[in-house]
């Protein structure tokens, strides 16, 4: 995209977890640039957090490469971290720590100063509304409370990039609304963010654009913001379940 910035560039990506086994994604290519929204679609199984875990370096993959602000994950791993942040979809969390000192072991690791945090966790409490609960024990907490800690650490350093996998399923209809305002503002700053969903209204109302998946297969991809441009009657969810009969 000329004239924006390419945060994550994602080349020929293919991963297998074992030699002689399927691939579970084979040959994804996609890029995202900053002050965009962009969703990751498809099934239960067509390898969505797969290639986020590949691209946070959670998991290793066979052939490709994946660059986050210009650094190669697997090359210079520390850098290219330092740019991101990343919610799993099982939301996991050090659960003997309160959310407290969660946040703080995340702001550590990326050397966030003690005020800069301050500043960031007055922001972030203002929209996922821990309360008194953040200085109990993560062990306590509901599922929803566990998402809401999760994408606070990974804010806390600012990332270029925010990397969520089914960010809106566990939260309460007042926190989505907030999560969605608060995605919105944060990609209009000119910070980038992928997700994964099967919530396909709130893929259609957030993202400028969408790359769908079918059993390890990039099989297409869309400019939703045009498509509604040219079409303001474009159906989204039938775009959709076209590729899934």
């Amino acid at each position: 995209m000329e004239g924006k910035e390419e945060i994550l560039k994602v080349c020929g990506l293919s991963k297998r977890y074992s030699k002689k086994g399927e691939w579970a994604i084979a040959d994804i290519n996609f890029s995202c640039y900053a002050g965009e929204m962009v969703g990751l679609l498809g099934h239960n199984g067509a390898g969505k957090s797969t290639t986020l875990k590949c691209l946070e370096g959670m998991i290793p993959y066979e052939r490709g490469e994946i660059l986050i602000c210009g650094h190669d994950i697997r090359k210079d791993p520390i850098a290219a971290k330092s740019n991101m942040g990343f919610v799993t979809d099982n939301h996991a969390a050090f659960l003997k720590m309160t959310g407290i000192q969660f946040i703080n072991f995340y702001a550590d690791v990326y050397r966030v100063p003690a005020n800069v945090r301050a500043e960031r966790l007055e922001e972030l409490e203002g929209i996922f509304c821990l309360g008194d609960s953040i200085s109990n024990l993560i062990s306590s907490y509901s599922h929803g409370m566990r998402q809401k800690i999760c994408m606070m650490a990974s804010l806390i350093h600012h990332p270029k990039l925010w990397v969520l996998d089914e960010p809106m399923t566990g939260l309460d209809p007042r926190t989505q609304d907030a999560v969605q305002k608060f995605m919105r503002a944060y990609v209009a700053q000119g910070n980038t963010i992928l997700f994964s969903s099967h919530i396909l209204g709130v893929v259609a109302k957030l993202c400028d654009k969408i790359y769908l998946l079918r059993k390890g297969e990039q099989i297409d991809s869309v400019n939703v913001k045009e498509k509604y441009a040219e079409d303001p009657g474009f159906d989204f969810e039938e775009y959709f379940f076209k590729y899934e009969s």
